[in-house]
């Protein structure tokens, strides 16, 4: 096993020793077999690492920033873009436009200022972006679909940042020549550094197939990224490409055009069919319904394609204790790739905060297919959605993660059938939930937000054996069987004084005006209610189940399991609840404090002597499609039994911490580990 240098001041001409280290982290990476480790100096390195060959599980290949005196990472910066020095000012413009001339051999093969950005599920067919990018100081600019938004800027509606969408590119390219006309709001870009996206990907396999690498430490930016729908390649600033085993911990991943993290699918199983058909065609999702089958099926490097979708060749990836922000689709996206996965104490910040176009994909994580995934202890804010789990979440567990400040929702789950477990979380959103699924089991999490409920008849999706790819049936959506137990919900009182002083119709106006139901097809609707578990109350009961009447079309709607949560300031029950408790005041109160940081407090003063039976894997039965008990990705049983801190929950009481009495600071986690509490 070799330790392969890599300094800003060697050479790829060396022999990649600590005294004669390679110039470049790709010659590195040409060398380095199983069992090795490329360790890289500080510096800025402008290049796309693309591994030729991967490790085994008992011999993984490691690339990692060099480790300082004082046990620190050093500051290793892997970026896409390119520094642009030549500006001239525009004719005319008095010093407020400036102009470039980048010649296209700068680009290789890959011009980002001629790629459009679209495919599969994106909305904004009438703009047409490009997948460059110009940086000011690093900070991302906006295009302008005319030089004339250069000229005189506006300000973008919806933007995160109204003063920085003032910050205006154009581009206009030809066979020789990209040229780029810029608004720096006033800076001269002699005095700034000028960056444009030049490559794809950052890191990022060229082939499929490049099995347990390990990525640490490093600060990855700036990759001119495609949008990345289900039904078609998932082009991430870093991703394993198809591959099995990865590990992508303690890094900085920032500016992608579109993903930061992607362990998504492969182009051969399908490349946006469903825009580029004919007119009439399949819809995308039959489209995505083909993939699937397709991925499972496919017969290996032997036959020239990649490997089946199988957990012995895909997935099986852990990332963890990264921050990602600054990508304008998501932060971490993956179809059928994420399966068998870990996503664990990430910090995920300021994804889709540009919003000059949007598409069904958009989140802080989006998975399709999380089979046996665990999303741990992450943080996750200022987002469209959070987290969003489209189609076959199953075995899949969402615990003792933090969300807020999503402009949709902090938790979608889409045309699935479970099991899936909700555990433990803060939903801190207005909206917490939107639930067009089955098969879930949500227990000792706090809501701050509401929760919207539907079926989905129109869409068959699949279900699979348990702990496996191989699909065992495929069904619509028939609403239900889910399960809230030990939960604490706490409204804001704003329903309810709407309600009182103008009555009913009041009051669906004030929840339907906060409905998003972007990337959502068919014919789904939501009825409004507030803060709680009455979303519900079309549901039957366990008892009630055998009478519910059904449709050839649809069948029954399916039971709800409602039992030992507390309501507080206005959130109502479920209508036949045991055991609620209904309360003014809540006991569990949590803050955030440094929105940007990711930090929240807690705090906890129980008034009331509620005690709640524990939830086990007995107790959560079985999911009524794929016939799975609530389980560990291994199969084992669940414990339930310590908080969100890991405190012993003795006695059990509702909510996702077991004190009677506390006061704790929850931080972001993020590179090298940083303990919440």
């Amino acid at each position: 096993m070799t330790v392969l240098h890599v300094s800003t001041s060697g050479s790829d001409e060396a022999d990649g020793s600590a005294e004669a280290p390679f110039r470049t982290i790709n010659r590195a990476a040409r060398a380095a077999g199983p069992g090795d480790t490329v360790l890289v100096r500080a510096g800025v390195y402008r290049e796309w690492v693309n591994p030729p060959r991967g490790g085994t599980a008992e011999a993984p290949i490691t690339f990692q920033a060099a480790v300082g005196p004082d046990g620190s990472f050093e500051p290793v910066t892997i970026t896409g873009a390119e520094v642009v020095t030549d500006w001239q000012p525009h004719p005319g413009s008095e010093g407020r436009v400036w102009v470039t001339r980048v010649p296209n051999t700068l680009f290789g093969e890959h011009n980002p200022f001629t790629e459009r950005i679209g495919g599969d599920w994106f909305f904004d067919q009438e703009n047409t972006w490009h997948t460059g990018e110009v940086y000011l100081d690093g900070r991302s600019m906006y295009e302008s679909q005319t030089l004339a938004g250069v000229e005189r800027p506006e300000v973008t509606p919806d933007s995160f940042d109204p003063e920085g969408s003032l910050l205006t590119w154009y581009c206009e390219a030809d066979d020789d020549v990209t040229t780029i006309w810029a608004n720096f709001g006033g800076a001269d870009p002699a005095e700034h550094e000028i960056e444009i996206n030049v490559r794809k990907h950052v890191f990022w396999p060229e082939a499929t197939g490049i099995n347990f690498i390990t990525v640490r430490g490093f600060t990855l930016t700036k990759a001119a990224t495609q949008w990345a729908p289900p039904t078609a390649l998932q082009e991430g600033l870093i991703g394993p490409h198809w591959s099995k085993g990865w590990v992508i911990e303690d890094n900085t991943i920032t500016d992608s055009k579109n993903v930061g993290i992607s362990l998504g699918k492969e182009a051969r199983t399908g490349q946006n069919e469903w825009t580029h058909g004919a007119k009439g065609a399949k819809g995308g999702t039959q489209r995505e319904r083909e993939v699937i089958q397709r991925a499972l099926v496919l017969r290996g490097p032997e036959a020239g394609e990649p490997h089946p979708w199988h957990r012995d060749h895909v997935g099986s990836h852990t990332v963890r204790r990264n921050t990602i922000r600054d990508c304008e689709q998501a932060g971490i996206v993956g179809h059928l790739g994420a399966a068998f996965s870990t996503i664990a104490d990430n910090h995920i910040s300021r994804i889709h905060v540009k919003r000059q176009w949007h598409g069904a994909e958009v989140a802080g994580i989006k998975l399709h297919a999380a089979i046996d995934t665990v999303i741990t202890g992450n943080t996750i804010h200022h987002t469209h959605r959070a987290l969003w789990l489209d189609w076959q979440a199953q075995g899949t567990l969402v615990r003792r993660n933090v969300f807020y400040a999503s402009t949709a929702e902090d938790f979608m789950v889409e045309v699935c059938h479970g099991p899936y477990l909700v555990d433990s979380n803060l939903f801190l959103s207005p909206w917490a939930v939107k639930d067009m699924s089955s098969g879930g089991a949500y227990v000792h999490n706090f809501f701050a937000g509401r929760i919207a409920n539907c079926t989905e008849h129109q869409r068959y999706t699949p279900y699979h054996f348990p702990h496996s790819t191989a699909v065992y049936g495929v069904s619509n959506i028939l609403g239900g069987d889910n399960r809230f137990f030990n939960n604490v919900f706490v409204g804001d009182g704003a329903a309810q004084d709407a309600s009182a002083e103008h009555g009913e119709p009041a009051l669906a106006s004030f929840w339907s005006g906060a409905i998003d139901m972007d990337g959502v097809p068919g014919q789904a609707t939501f009825t409004p209610t507030p803060v709680g578990t009455s979303q519900y109350d079309a549901y039957p009961t366990p008892p009630e189940y055998p009478n519910e009447p059904g449709s050839d079309l649809a069948g029954p709607r399916l039971p709800v399991w409602v039992e030992g949560n507390l309501y507080a300031q206005g959130a109502v029950p479920f209508r036949a609840e045991r055991n609620a408790v209904v309360t003014d005041t809540s006991p569990v109160r949590v803050e955030v404090v440094d929105a940007e940081a990711g930090t929240v407090r807690v705090e906890v003063d129980r008034t009331c002597d509620l005690v709640v039976e524990p939830v086990t894997t007995a107790r959560l039965g079985v999911s009524y499609q794929a016939e799975m008990p609530f389980t560990n990705p291994d199969g084992s049983d669940l414990d339930l039994s310590v908080d969100l801190l890991g405190v012993p929950r003795d006695p059990v009481v509702p909510g996702p911490f077991a004190s009677a009495s506390m006061t704790q600071t929850l931080a972001a986690p993020g590179p090298r580990g940083a303990a919440r509490p």
